[in-house]
């Protein structure tokens, strides 16, 4: 394998990519700040959730993996032919030697720990031996390894409160479910008849996947599945939408029901609270890393 090493400039960042992408069978393409770990270094993306305010650093490396030397002396060749990329520069053509590459992107997922006896465990490693209870998830496409604050926020939640609360969980609301992590977390605390719903359907079929590996009974949709009052309502989404979503989610919040909100910001808390004032009130549960959970009990 051979990794092809650019220099571009901010405007052509986005245009190199993609053609070394799409045109010129580049194996992968990964963009980094040149300045990096500099006095010059600068954040470039903004909040989470957010789109990017710009396509690149002021000067970016590109590295391009190719699987041979010809073809990225080809790659380099033609690109370098275009007029729109006199300002991009080759730095280096170099070997890179073969390695076990699921075995190395496998090494970086270890085990989270969500309460000293709950662990996020992936398939290829063992439970940590104080586990009592772990699910079974591997790093896939759809949100929610547990590697994110808000997520490990509501799985803490749930463990936390399932002694005194999980006998009245028999129905169970996860809304915006992504891998399904949160309807598993409760399962394994004791709650029953568990709807996980998400507006994409590679959500719903991870979900699915995932339950069946860890053991537990649940069902997934999409959002029109959810019907009717929970118990407990989780949705771990971001600010915005869950703001918008509000009527819908205490609209399926039982009297006496719990909400759980995450993939909010610290600063965002005060028109969470305002937004969900007509139904319940929110009040902060837990933070980390400049995210916080928000929870709230309906009145009977």
């Amino acid at each position: 394998m051979v990794e092809l090493l650019l220099m571009a400039p901010e405007d052509t960042v986005e245009t190199v990519s993609d053609a070394l992408s799409f045109e010129l069978n580049a194996l992968s393409v990964s963009v980094e700040d040149a300045d990096a770990d500099t006095g010059a270094e600068r954040a470039l993306f903004g909040e989470p959730g957010m789109p990017a305010p710009r396509g690149g650093w002021q000067r970016s490396v590109l590295r391009a993996l190719f699987q041979t030397e010809v073809e990225a002396t080809e790659a380099a060749t033609l690109l370098l032919a275009q007029d729109w990329a006199s300002d991009v520069h080759v730095q280096s053509l170099s070997k890179v030697e073969d390695q076990d590459w699921v075995r190395l992107t496998q090494s970086q997922f270890a085990p989270v720990e969500i309460t000293p006896t709950f662990w996020i465990v992936p398939s290829w490693h063992a439970p940590p031996v104080a586990a009592q209870k772990v699910i079974r998830l591997d790093p896939g496409l759809a949100f929610g390894t547990g590697t994110h604050p808000t997520t490990r926020m509501c799985l803490r939640w749930i463990a936390w409160q399932s002694a005194v609360r999980s006998a009245r969980w028999t129905r169970v609301l996860d809304y915006g479910c992504g891998s399904g992590i949160l309807a598993i977390g409760a399962a394994l605390h004791g709650a029953r008849e568990i709807d996980a719903v998400d507006i994409d359907p590679a959500a719903v079929e991870s979900t699915l996947a995932n339950a069946k590996a860890n053991g537990v009974q649940l069902s997934a949709g999409l959002p029109d599945a959810a019907v009717g009052n929970y118990p407990l309502v989780l949705a771990n989404i971001l600010a915005t939408p869950l703001k918008l979503l509000a009527p819908l989610l205490c609209g399926h919040l039982a009297d006496g029901g719990d909400l759980v909100l995450a993939g909010i910001l610290e600063r965002q808390a005060d028109e969470l609270m305002e937004a969900y004032a007509p139904w319940c009130r929110l009040e902060v549960s837990d933070t980390e890393d400049g995210w916080i959970l928000m929870t709230a009990q309906k009145a009977p």
